[in-house]
């Protein structure tokens, strides 16, 4: 069993910066794909970034592409997401996700554990 703990989501005005932490407990973390995922209500839950297990291969949505980076830190159990310029638009509910597989999946419900969500407000 994997449990996620996300922090770092807040309040930033438009080309600010945020850094999303997911904190994993577990001991096979180390082997997990990661993801990073966001919904609005009313919207599908989207993949925004996502990371292989050993860190080399890195998916990020058009969206997003250029100002987030996934990051991950096998020694601390963590994986991050560090957003830059961000936009109104970036608003969501931010989700941490394992997928117990090494690789990441581009679909949400293939992905096993996730975290409860941490808010990012980004205010024009």
């Amino acid at each position: 069993q994997v449990q996620l703990v996300e922090s770092g989501g807040g309040l930033v005005q438009a080309g600010g910066s945020l850094r999303l932490s997911c904190a994993a407990s577990g001991r096979s973390f180390s082997s997990y794909g990661m993801g990073w995922f966001r919904q609005v209500p009313g919207k599908e839950r989207e993949l925004v970034a996502a990371i292989i297990w050993s860190g080399g291969t890195r998916y990020y949505a058009d969206s997003v592409k250029g100002r987030f980076t996934i990051s991950r830190d096998d020694t601390k159990n963590t994986v991050y997401l560090q957003m830059n310029s961000l936009k109104p638009e970036d608003t969501a509910v931010y989700y941490c996700a394992a997928d117990a597989r090494p690789f990441y999946s581009l679909i949400s419900y293939s992905y096993d554990y996730w975290g409860q969500g941490t808010q990012v407000t980004v205010s024009s």
